[in-house]
C-alpha cells in the first residue's frame, strides 16, 4: 500500500444548479479529515460574512502581491474584484495530513492543475441536462433570462469535463455523498499522488548496492 503521511488536494467543479455546495455540505458532515479551503476576494464584506469563513477579505492591493509571490493558487476577476484560493493554507493543511478540497468554477482548476500538478480535479454533472433545467427552474429565484445564461454557461462547463480525473453524477445528494467519498479513497492509489513516495523508495533503492 502507499504510504504518504501527507493530505491530497482536490478540486470541485460542475456547473450552476448542479448541487455542488449541497453534496459537499452532506459529505463534509461526516468527514473531520477533510478540509473545505476558503476562498479571498477584494470585494466588501456583506451582511453576516466573517473573515476567514465566508472569504479572506483583502484588500487590492495585498491581494495583487500574493500574485505576484505566487500565494494564489488560482484566481479570477469579476465585476473588477479578485477572488481566489491562497496557496498557504491549503499547503499547511496538506502537510498536516487532511484532505483539501477547492469548489471553484473550471478556470480556476485549469490553474490549479498548472501550479498544484498533483490535485485530483472532480467534475460533478447532473444525471441528465433536462435535470440540470429542472433544479434551475426549481429554485424560483431566477428569471427565464438568468436560467438561459446559467443554461448556456453549463454547456460550455460541460465539455471541459473531459479535462478531469473523475467525473461525479449528482442524482441524489446522498449517493453523491458516498461517491465522493470513494474518489478520495481511490486518490489514495493513484501515482500522481505518490509521486513523493515513489521518489523515496527509488533514492533508497538506487543507493542500496546491488550485486551483479
Amino acid at each position: 500500500m502507499p504510504v504518504n503521511s501527507q493530505g491530497r488536494l482536490f478540486v470541485i467543479s460542475g456547473p450552476s444548479g448542479v448541487g455542488k455546495g449541497t453534496v459537499l455540505a452532506r459529505f463534509l458532515k461526516d468527514r473531520p479529515d477533510v478540509r473545505l479551503s476558503v476562498s479571498a476576494t477584494t470585494r466588501s464584506p456583506r451582511p453576516g460574512e466573517r473573515n476567514g469563513e465566508s472569504y479572506f477579505f483583502l484588500g487590492r492591493e495585498e491581494f495583487e502581491d500574493k500574485i505576484s509571490a505566487g500565494g494564489m493558487l488560482e484566481y479570477a476577476q469579476y465585476n473588477n474584484e479578485y477572488y481566489g484560493t491562497p496557496r498557504a493554507a491549503v499547503e499547511s493543511w496538506v502537510r498536516e495530513g487532511y484532505d483539501v478540497i477547492l469548489e471553484i468554477e473550471v478556470q480556476g482548476a485549469m490553474q490549479v492543475r498548472a501550479r498544484w500538478p498533483e490535485a485530483v480535479l472532480v467534475f460533478i454533472m447532473p444525471p441528465d441536462f433536462e435535470t440540470l433545467r429542472a433544479r434551475l427552474s426549481g429554485r424560483g429565484t431566477e428569471d427565464e433570462q438568468t436560467i438561459r445564461k446559467r443554461l448556456s454557461a453549463a454547456v460550455r462547463e460541460l465539455k471541459s469535463a473531459g479535462d478531469y480525473d473523475f467525473v461525479l453524477v449528482n442524482d441524489t445528494v446522498e449517493g453523491a455523498a458516498q461517491a465522493l467519498g470513494g474518489i478520495l479513497e481511490s486518490a489514495k492509489y493513484l501515482v500522481k499522488t505518490n509521486q513523493t513516495f515513489i521518489m523515496e523508495v527509488m533514492k533508497d533503492a538506487e543507493a542500496e548496492p546491488v550485486a551483479n
